[in-house]
């Protein structure tokens, strides 16, 4: 059942219990609400869409009207995705939890490679840091439980596995995500208009790529980012 709460003067959070496909479910509701108006921002969590408003333009009787409303107009709706295809290298310089995982599920290397570049990812929503995205659609053949105790940095770029999901890390932070390689792609664009190279509804491929083309990309990226 849908639960509508206001949680401060001008936001509203509807919280949602889980089901398989909750995230595509408050996507579609995010989309109903974004060109209104008097919205300032919608953000998607794991069970919960934020609406942000304008609380000298509507009130929160009538905002939670409007998301009721969204909620049933969404059921025709079809999710704006765009696909990205991202570079992985998987090598263990950069792979740095990948010889663990490669214990704990009995694989080899090519094994894991392969599991974690075949599917493609939804993301669910973006969380834990700015920009990181919560990618879902992984071969439960490869969830692996999260670290027992967290490092206190995990570099820029590192791709993880957290039980039956993966992600990236658009910054370097503390996180006890299994790393499994990393990406010479920045995620972060704090000076574009869209700061977030991922937003929820959008779908991930990953591919593998040498440590001289990571290397060589990341160069690139350097560059780009400089200019």
């Amino acid at each position: 059942m849908m639960r509508l709460q206001s949680i401060s003067e001008n936001a509203i959070m509807m919280t949602l219990p889980y089901t398989p496909d909750l995230s595509a479910y408050l996507i579609k509701v995010k989309q109903q609400l974004d060109n209104q108006w008097f919205i300032v921002e919608t953000v998607v969590g794991y069970r919960t869409l934020t609406v942000y408003f304008d609380p000298l333009r509507i009130t929160h009787q009538e905002m939670k009207k409007v998301i009721t409303a969204a909620d049933e107009q969404k059921q025709t709706d079809k999710i704006n995705r765009r696909l990205h295809h991202i570079p992985v290298c998987y090598d263990q310089r950069f792979g740095i939890d990948m010889e663990y995982v490669i214990k704990k599920k009995k694989m080899t290397l090519q094994r894991v490679i392969s599991l974690h570049t075949t599917p493609t990812y939804n993301v669910s929503f973006l969380g834990f840091s700015p920009g990181f995205p919560f990618l879902t659609g992984m071969d439960q053949e490869l969830a692996t439980p999260r670290k027992d105790s967290p490092r206190l940095e995990v570099p820029k770029g590192s791709v993880g596995i957290a039980g039956g999901q993966t992600g990236i890390y658009p910054s370097s932070s503390p996180g006890g995500w299994q790393i499994i390689g990393r990406t010479p792609v920045n995620l972060l664009l704090l000076t574009d208009d869209r700061p977030t190279l991922l937003a929820p509804g959008d779908q991930v491929r990953f591919y593998p790529i040498t440590k001289t083309a990571f290397e060589q990309l990341q160069k690139e990226e350097r560059i780009k980012n400089d200019n």
